[in-house]
This record gives C-alpha cells, structure tokens and sequence, in this order.
C-alpha cells in the first residue's frame, strides 16, 4: 500500500519509514533470517519424537503443502499492496480495519513470543557451546542462563533500531553459514549411508507406524519452523518496487527453506537411526545438527554447527523484534497505539523506540521465567522450557493470523470492488487454494489445542493472546473508522 496518504491520526510526533530505498535482497535476509533454517532444523525435531517417531521428515513435507499454500495469499496479496503492518495491513485494506486489527494483534503475539523464546534458547546454544567445549567432563561448567539473557539483550538494544541494511547483512552472514554447515552435514550422511543399524530408510515418509491424526497434529512444529517467511511483508513500504520484490522475496524464502527443511530432516533423522535407539538419541539431543556433526565429520564441526546455531538464535531473536517494531509503528501511526510507537528515529530510519520495547519485554518475561522457575515442559533445561512454551505459543497466533491472511486472499480476489487493483485474472486458483489453506489451518489449530488439559498450556496462551485482540477490535468502533478511512485511502492510491 502506498503511504502517500495521511495517516488516521495525524501528528508531529508521527514519522514516515523511509520508503522505496531497499534492494529485494534485504527483504529477503530478513525473512530469511526471522525463518532462522540452523535454529529451526537443530531444536525443532526433538519435541515430534513421542508423537509421530520416525515420520518426522513427512510431517515437514505436510506442512510445506500447508505453508506454501499461506504463501500464495501473501504473494497473491502484496503484488498489490503493501504495508508496514504486514498483515494488519494486507487483512485491514481488504475485510475491514477490525479483522486487519485482530491479523496484526494475532502476529504481533506471534512474533513477540517468538522474541521472547528465543532470547532463552540463545542461553541454552550457549551452555551448549560450552559444554562441547569440555567433551571429557561429566559435569561441564555452565554460564546461568538469564545472565547471558541480559547480555543478550544488551547487545540487542545496541543494534535494535538500526539501519535494516546492517542488520540484514548481519543476518544474511549467519545464516549463510549455517545453510553451507547444514548442507555440507547432509551430504556427509548420505555418503555414509545413514545410521549403520538402519541405514537411509524411505518409509520416513510414510504412515508406517503412525496414525494420521498424530501426523496432522505434530504439523503445528513445521508450522512453527516456517513461521516468520513472511517477515519481509512488513517492509513493503520500504522496499524499492514492492509489488515485484516483496512477493518474490516470500517465494524465494519458501522455495529455499522449504526443499532444505525436508531434506535436512531427512539426513537428520537416518544419521540417528529410525530404530529405537537412534530415535531416543534424537529426542533427547540438546542441538541435533551438533550431536551429528561430532558423530560424522568430528568435534570441531560440532562447535561450527552449534556456534552457528547459537548465533542464529540471537539472529532470529533481532529479526522477530525489527519485525514487531514495524508492526507496532504501524498500529500507533493509524491510532490503534500510542503516538510514541510512531516515532522514526532520524539517524537510523527506523522504529526504534517500538523496537526497544519488544526487546525490553522479552528481558522482563524471560527473568521473570527465571525466577519464578516457570515453565516446566519436562526438557529438564529452563531456558529450552522458556523457548518451547512461548514458541508453541506464538506459532498457534500466528495460524490465526495466517487464517485470516487465506481469508483476505480469497476476498480481495472474489470481491468485484477490487477488481479494478488486480485486473480479474486467476480467479479460480485465486479462490479455491486461499480456501484450501484455510481449511488446513482451521484443522492443525483444532487439532493442537483440543487435548490441552492445563489452562497454562502453550496453544491456549495464544488463544488468549487473540481473544484480547479481538475484545480490543470489537470495542473500538471510533478508531476502526478512521482507521478503515486511512486503509481505503491507502489502497485507492495504489491504482
């Protein structure tokens, strides 16, 4: 969407991202990067080991099918308009500023938590590098976890706000490295052939010994490792020729991650083993890419990978806050927040005093965790406890967010007023695959909170998460208005 319009409450305090500066390959890393593939593929298996065993690979490739499909809306969406709001604004210009409102407060929690989680498990990598540091000590030394929380938010207060081309070259550095570790570790187990006890064994990608619903409901983790592909929709109105470079930025993050994820699953879980003993080996493994790299390569790939993996944490944990800063500038420019979330600061182009905040919020929770000894999700390891309960948290806000993003898709193509943005064409798949994908969603949602007993339990936070945002959507009627006046103004100018 433009922003050449006003904004719904206009002040001197309000300031303008700059727009149409960056290359597609910052929205790109940025993506990228918030997708975090070393952090993903090291800590995202472990917890699918009780529930669908060996079919981890095909759990993945079920939910790239899932993901791809969000995809489609996402790019179906920004060949036309383009917000700093990602999907408050993309959800806001098409259904109505309530449901934009409720999208966005839906992936502002997602991403949030995703801040929150992994500041922790960027203390647990670390205990992990240092452990791998003193292979021959039973009981290595440990650093306490929330003091390298505070360091780590420290550093990112340092870097937080500032020019996005910095940090996305920052971004772009690590996770480079970690995508050649990875790819360089998968090679090596294929050329092993696998674990000698049950060497490279296809029927990963089978039902064999699995049932469906267990399969459809363990697709919440992929979801989960995918989540932040779309992080470079809130950059739309900073980057140059966003109709183009947005939408080929979130097919390009997709097409990469997407074909790595499963393959790099697949080697990981025939380097373990599909029998029982490998697949207790990965489930009680504290970075599943390290444990491999020391098994198959030796000691100092293990720390390369771990090292990598650590640094991504922290890369993710500086993506998911630029990310909220741009969300909640956003909702202060249109009125949903206070003014002061609408401050660009004039050195960096940035949010930086929204950017702070996320930040200052995931310092408070995470000490708070800490000192309260909460929660306790059986890993034995309160940081990964930490990372575990607000990322399963943030990954159910944002199916909800993505399920209105299939929705919007679906009415900005079949709703004739917009037929003047989009020119008609490609109605039928413009229909039937955001519908399709919203089906997906509604069933992996319905499936990952029906058995929760606790009312602490992670899917439930994010359920809370929403009804609050959509309480606070409901009750304001008079800065929907204007906001919904400033969105069709927006979308108008896209013409």
């Amino acid at each position: 969407m433009s922003t050449s319009t006003s904004p719904a409450s206009p002040s001197e305090e309000t300031g303008q991202l700059p727009h149409r500066r960056l290359p597609f390959w910052v929205a790109l890393a940025m993506s990228v990067a918030l997708v975090g593939p070393t952090l993903a593929m090291s800590g995202n298996g472990q917890g699918l080991i009780a529930t669908v065993g060996k079919a981890i690979p095909l759990v993945f490739l079920i939910g790239l099918v899932g993901v791809s499909l969000v995809g489609y809306s996402f790019v179906r969406l920004t060949r036309h308009l383009n917000h700093a709001g990602s999907a408050y604004g993309l959800v806001g210009g098409t259904i109505g500023p309530r449901a934009g409102f409720f999208s966005g407060f839906a992936m502002l929690g997602a991403y949030v938590g995703f801040s929150i989680g992994t500041l922790a498990l960027t203390a647990a990598f670390t205990n992990a590098f240092i452990a791998q540091l003193q292979p021959s000590n039973p009981d290595p030394y440990q650093v306490p976890w929330l003091l390298v929380v505070v360091v780590g938010a420290a550093i990112s207060f340092l870097l937080s706000g500032r020019d996005i081309r910095l940090l996305a070259k920052i971004l772009l550095v690590i996770e480079g490295i970690g995508i050649v570790s990875m790819v360089a570790l998968v090679v090596v187990i294929f050329a092993k052939g696998g674990a000698p006890t049950t060497g490279i064994d296809f029927s990963v990608f089978t039902f064999d010994g699995v049932s469906s619903s267990a399969v459809i409901s363990g697709v919440v983790a992929a979801f989960l490792s995918w989540a932040g592909f779309e992080a470079c929709a809130s950059m739309g109105e900073e980057t140059d020729d966003p109709g183009r470079n947005i939408p080929r930025a979130l097919a390009g993050t997709l097409l990469l991650t997407g074909v790595l994820f499963v393959v790099v699953m697949f080697a990981q879980v025939i380097g373990f083993g599909t029998d029982a003993a490998g697949l207790e080996a990965f489930q009680g493994s504290g970075n599943t890419l390290g444990d491999l790299g020391s098994t198959y390569v030796g000691q100092w790939f293990s720390l390369l990978i771990i090292f990598t993996a650590t640094v991504a944490a922290f890369g993710c944990h500086l993506a998911t806050s630029a990310t909220s800063g741009r969300m909640l500038y956003a909702f202060g420019r249109d009125g949903f927040g206070p003014k002061a979330l609408a401050h660009i600061h004039e050195g960096t182009g940035g949010p930086r005093f929204a950017t702070w905040l996320v930040v200052g919020v995931a310092l408070v929770v995470d000490l708070l965790c800490g000192a309260f000894r909460w929660p306790d999700m059986g890993t034995g390891n309160p940081a990964i406890d930490t990372y575990f309960l607000f990322a399963v948290a943030g990954s159910v806000c944002l199916m909800v967010c993505y399920l209105l993003v299939e929705l919007a898709a679906a009415w900005f193509v079949g709703a004739p007023k917009f037929v003047r943005v989009h020119g008609g064409g490609g109605k039928v798949l413009g229909l039937a695959l955001p519908l399709l994908g919203a089906v997906v969603i509604a069933v992996i949602l319905w499936f990952n909170v029906k058995d929760a007993t606790e009312w602490t339990a992670a899917p439930l936070l994010g359920l809370y998460w929403c009804a609050v945002g959509l309480v606070i959507a409901l009750a304001a009627s008079g800065i929907a208005k204007r906001v919904g006046a400033s969105l069709s103004a927006e979308l108008a100018a896209t013409e």
